[in-house]
């Protein structure tokens, strides 16, 4: 984790990012596929459930699947003769063992996470390859033997517990650490002594959506909670009365001194930031997932606080301070943000430092006497170094397609990390010295296969209203493209969320076998800024869907994938969208694979996190929004008598971001449905949640089953 993530935390923790490969209920082990049995889906109760709004009679016979998997014996029996079904039909697939065995190899390979540098300790995690979690390392000094500090696969038999958010003091003595079980989206926050490696005993529990920040005297740390849940409640329950709290070192968790709370609007988040110059803790303030944010800053030493922002109509992300005047990020009168400084004894007047640019500014950093802003142009990453007063120095650069990460520092060092990585590159440390303006290398992996086999375009296509929308196209090079290819075709679209480049070594195996991948930079992503994202929510979602279904027909129209050989995937949101489209063309796709999806549009709100999202989504309390949302619920719009893809559905009991309730009813949904012969099946992991802090082994067998799934009916031959 670097030492400052200059975005504001809370709204990224929760929002529906794009989760990384869920792992599965079956083995992907198999040395033979076994023969196809005849599918039988287990027989589901249906109920009368009949809910009447706005003068609609709406229809839910799946309500009782809403219930928490691990409380209601009744829907975990439903979730293993699922389970048993759908392991028996992927045992069939001939291409498992063989999509298995080459992610396997292709996962096998040294990787190293972001270094943060404290006093003289450099932090950072490294996988030596195939190890269920990363460990956390620290050295003394850049070139110092690394020593092993955290190994969180000690933790768990499964690996399921991993090392969440973490964050050394100042001086490096010692870290702070959060502890993520099963994937749930709570954590617990323990305190770690540097030189000896023992936990100090403080602990944290209820945490969730949190910043961790050290005061700057190490004396302790600020982080935010929720209440405790009731009983058998904390998987399920929504979550409000989020408040922000100082921890002193040594003292029990009672203790713990109320920094800023909102009983009277208790659906706000917030979370701290502490200063550059030790003096603030700006307390930053959202409802939902939106970027639009209240400030409020509390002096460390005690005073009143000083409210900046009361709004809540913009993003204000913290760069630096000098004093009284700050310098934030800010998309006020900048759809594509900007780069401003104000005086908090006038928080009304502005002062612009980096104007809006056509590129989109997604980033900002404090690095010694330097400030580094991170762009993304075309969904491709861009970064330039200016000065404290905005005058631009140089720019840093990059290769041509990917995306880099990382920036952080602070105001005493002049030395920052970034990471650079590509579709089939995986992530490089550079280490850069931002006064000679020079990077080296820190970390590069060692590969068993050679990225220059694989060629990464970027196309752009027209949606169905005109609107032009960017593609990435990759796949390897001399792949035989006169009668086109069985192409996988990811999306997500909401949230404000960019889909840049990025490696991952379960899409590479699926282009090493023949593959296409492509990825279509939707509307209601951040790609080009706050217009790109509000023409793709609310009453604008419609667009979205219109997008991915252009970007089907582009890749058939372009012969890049065949008629009956295009797959569409999507986690989160992404998998709300899979749901969508396949309702709405379902002749388009041969496959589709919606991973721990949003589909009951109307009680999405209900459950845990899902209150955040009607910035992206509406208010099913709302007449417009409730007709807008029933209109494209994928649970509520599976059309009887058409004939769909084949459909495998994932998620998770531990999934406590989206409820796996919404895939549950979903896939009954479909099941009942006349959607014609081709499986509709779900598989649900144990002991794993949204997508975060999956083991590697967990991932790979995921991944198998779903593109050993996705080649069957796409006609992809794998050896």
């Amino acid at each position: 984790m670097p030492r400052k993530d200059m975005r504001a935390p809370l709204a990224l923790a929760a929002l529906m990012m794009t989760p990384a490969a869920a792992p599965t209920a079956a083995s992907a082990t198999d040395s033979a596929a076994a023969p196809a049995p005849a599918l039988a889906y287990p027989a589901t109760e249906r109920g009368s459930t009949v809910d009447r709004q706005f003068g609609v009679d709406v229809a839910d016979p799946y309500r009782w699947l809403e219930d928490d998997v691990r409380v209601n014996p009744k829907v975990a029996a439903w979730v293993a003769e699922q389970n048993k079904v759908t392991d028996a039909y992927l045992a069939t697939l001939p291409g498992r063992e063989a999509f298995r065995k080459r992610m396997t190899e292709l996962y096998n390979y040294e990787r190293f996470g972001l270094p943060t540098k404290a006093g003289t300790h450099y932090f950072y995690t490294r996988n030596d390859g195939l190890q269920p979690q990363s460990v956390l390392y620290v050295r003394d000094g850049l070139k110092g033997e690394g020593r092993v500090l955290i190994d969180p696969n000690s933790w768990a038999k499964d690996g399921a517990t991993a090392l969440g958010e973490w964050n050394p003091s100042e001086d490096g003595k010692y870290l702070l650490y959060s502890v993520q079980d099963g994937g749930t989206d709570w954590r617990i926050v323990r305190v770690k002594d540097v030189a000896t490696g023992q936990d100090t005993g403080d602990e944290i529990r209820w945490v969730k959506f949190s910043a961790l920040d050290w005061a700057k005297d190490g004396s302790g740390f600020y982080y935010s909670r929720f209440p405790e849940p009731r009983e058998g409640q904390a998987f399920q329950s929504l979550n409000e009365n989020h408040a922000v709290y100082f921890h002193k070192l040594g003292t029990p968790q009672s203790e713990d001194v109320l920094i800023h709370a909102t009983p009277d609007k208790p659906k706000l988040n917030h979370s701290a930031v502490v200063t550059d110059d030790g003096k603030y803790v700006l307390v930053v303030s959202s409802e939902g997932t939106d970027e639009r944010y209240g400030l409020t800053l509390h002096p460390a030493k005690g005073g009143a606080a000083i409210p900046l922002v009361g709004d809540y109509a913009n993003n204000w992300e913290y760069v630096t301070n000098a004093g009284s005047r700050f310098t934030f990020l800010t998309n006020k009168g900048a759809p594509r943000a900007r780069l401003v400084s104000l005086d908090i004894r006038k928080p009304g007047e502005i002062t612009e430092l980096v104007p809006e640019s056509r590129s989109t500014l997604v980033g900002a950093s404090r690095v010694g006497n330097r400030i580094i802003l991170s762009y993304l142009g075309d969904a491709k990453s861009q970064a330039v170094m200016i000065g404290l007063d905005g005058k631009p120095i140089s720019a840093i650069r990059l290769a041509d397609i990917g995306s880099a990460k990382g920036f952080g520092g602070n105001p005493q060092d002049a030395e920052t990390f970034y990471e650079f990585s590509s579709y089939a590159t995986p992530t490089t440390i550079f280490r850069l010295d931002t006064v000679t303006g020079k990077s080296e290398v820190f970390a590069a992996p060692k590969l068993t296969f050679d990225p220059k086999q694989f060629s990464v375009e970027q196309r752009f296509y027209k949606s169905k209203d005109g609107t032009e929308v960017p593609m990435f196209v990759v796949m390897k090079k001399g792949l035989d493209r006169s009668k086109g290819s069985p192409t996988l075709l990811y999306g997500y679209g909401g949230f404000n969320v960019s889909m840049t480049p990025a490696f991952s070594p379960t899409k590479l195996a699926w282009m090493d076998k023949g593959g296409v991948f492509a990825v279509a930079n939707l509307r209601g992503g951040g790609e080009y800024g706050k217009a790109w994202h509000d023409a793709g929510r609310l009453d604008k979602k419609q667009n979205v869907f219109d997008d991915f279904i252009a970007a089907g027909e582009y890749l058939i129209a372009e012969g890049i994938a065949g008629k009956g050989q295009l797959v569409i995937e999507g986690g989160s949101n992404g998998g709300l969208l899979v749901g969508a489209v396949t309702n709405q063309r379902p002749d388009l796709f041969a496959a589709a694979l919606p991973a721990v999806g949003v589909m009951d549009m109307l009680r999405f709100d209900r459950f845990t996190a899902g209150r955040y999202w009607t910035d992206d989504y509406g208010y099913p309390s709302k007449e417009a929004d409730f007709r807008n949302l029933l209109a494209y619920s994928p649970y509520h719009n599976i059309r009887d008598g058409a004939a769909y893809p084949a459909i495998l559905v994932t998620t998770a009991d531990t999934d406590d971001r989206v409820v796996p309730g919404h895939s549950f009813k979903y896939t009954a949904e479909l099941q009942h449905s006349e959607i014609g012969p081709k499986p509709h099946l779900i598989r649900v992991e144990t002991r794993a949640g949204h997508g975060s802090g999956k083991p590697v082994d967990k991932i790979i067998a995921e991944a198998a089953d779903k593109y050993a799934f996705a080649a069957k009916w796409t006609g992809l031959k794998v050896e």
